[in-house]
């Protein structure tokens, strides 16, 4: 009990810093471009960019408090956009069209996930090396599909999923905040977000407490898949094409914000609060760098840097609280 107050705690304090640095970058830019940054055309485009990398994120988190990780999203989500594209080119490009080629986006992400899940969950094959070979896979079918070059002429309609707005708020950030809301209540008020938790933790504990780590793990990349499918139809609304190398940064910048967002690398920890921020000081940070013409591979570097930063001070954080519990502070 006292250890998960103490985490609790690490988490609030997480949440607030990310919250001050988000606080704090407006006000640098709000100094430095004023009329730039917080124009209503920057912040409107903001809220239409973060979306996309903002809801892989959301199942990198799922994979990593479970004990994985999942670096295969990115591909997922390029396969499900082409292959929903596919299905809507293929059937004329009307609205009863959009509606199923991104049903069948859908479908093809989870069963992406569904397959990782199987080989890391029953074959126990490391999770790094399923999904870094299921990248290469699902990008190299996506290829295959398009055969190089992008697939285009979409329909109307389905551009208005990012690029829209209901009220004037963007559809793209109401989708993240309704995956967003819905990954936050499997995780608190589910069993399954128990169990998720637990494994990660410690999975021999948890299997021998009658949980069934082979179910949990299916379910957990089924699902991180299909918001790698739930991306996918984001970014390839966005671009209104589908391409097999969209969004090839946002395996690196996943990673960076799950673990910013107080995620355990670990397993077993992560609050889907702290990613929500995370993302936002990422993509403040990326709006921040395009305003001052800052170049896309210094942004890349800069990424990577904090990243090692992060995981750094995460490991002492964790050893100088490993020693005070064993002290008994």
């Amino acid at each position: 009990m006292d250890k998960l107050k103490t985490n609790i705690r690490n988490m609030d304090k997480n949440t607030v810093t990310l919250f001050a640095i988000s606080v704090f970058i407006f006000i640098i830019m709000g100094i430095l471009a004023p009329k730039s940054f917080l124009g209503v055309t920057n912040l409107q485009g903001m809220c239409v960019q973060f979306p996309e990398f903002g809801i892989l994120s959301l199942g990198m988190m799922l994979a990593m408090i479970s004990g994985g990780i999942d670096l295969s999203l990115v591909g997922i989500a390029n396969l499900s956009g082409i292959v929903g594209t596919v299905i809507m080119l293929k059937m004329g490009g009307g609205s009863a069209s959009v509606f199923i080629g991104i049903a069948v986006g859908l479908l093809t992400g989870m069963l992406c996930g569904i397959f990782n899940g199987i080989l890391i969950g029953y074959l126990q094959i490391p999770p790094m090396l399923v999904t870094l070979c299921g990248l290469q896979l699902f990008t190299g079918l996506g290829l295959a599909i398009t055969k190089g070059p992008a697939l285009t002429g979409l329909p109307g309609e389905f551009s208005v999923i990012a690029n829209g707005t209901i009220i004037g708020i963007p559809i793209a950030l109401i989708i993240f905040i309704i995956a967003a809301i819905a990954v936050s209540f499997l995780l608190k008020s589910t069993v399954y977000g128990q169990h998720v938790s637990y494994k990660g933790t410690n999975a021999i504990a948890s299997g021998y407490s009658g949980i069934d780590n082979l179910k949990v793990t299916i379910i957990t990349y089924a699902i991180s898949g299909l918001l790698g499918a739930v991306g996918g139809i984001v970014m390839t609304s966005h671009y209104n094409s589908a391409k097999s190398d969209y969004g090839t940064s946002y395996t690196l910048l996943s990673l960076l914000i799950v673990v910013l967002g107080g995620t355990n690398p670990d397993g077993g920890k992560g609050k889907v609060i702290g990613v929500t921020l995370a993302v936002i000081v990422l993509q403040l940070v990326s709006s921040a760098f395009n305003i001052l013409r800052v170049n896309s591979f210094v942004k890349t570097f800069v990424w990577g840097l904090i990243l090692i930063f992060i995981m750094i001070i995460t490991t002492i954080v964790d050893k100088k609280q490993i020693k005070r519990e064993a002290k008994g502070e």
